[in-house]
């Protein structure tokens, strides 16, 4: 595992966002992700699990109001996965190192 905050998770095959969907979490692959980018979190922090815009998928963090930093993955589709790491920094230099 190279980083693991209970709601984000990075090993050596991909991204685990955890409680994205009800019934579990997402698993992206490192070749699936086109690019990432931060995204202020502003009045999202608010948003604890869903979509409020129709553009990005957010998954259960009940933290995230804490937050200051969100990361968008684009995996090609029309809605984004949206995370909160603990670390984003840490979540982010590890993509750099593992998405082509």
């Amino acid at each position: 595992m190279l980083y693991d905050d209970g709601k984000i998770a990075l090993d050596g095959s991909g991204l685990v966002i955890r409680r994205y969907y009800p019934w579990g979490a997402k698993r992206i692959p490192y070749g699936s992700i086109r690019s990432f980018a931060r995204l202020p979190l502003g009045v999202r922090r608010w948003r604890f699990w869903g979509s409020g815009d129709f553009r990005h998928w957010w998954n259960l963090d009940v933290s995230r109001r804490r937050k200051q930093v969100a990361l968008d993955i684009d995996t090609g589709h029309r809605i984004h996965p949206a995370i909160t790491p603990d670390d984003p920094q840490a979540v982010e230099r590890i993509l750099r190192e593992r998405v082509g």
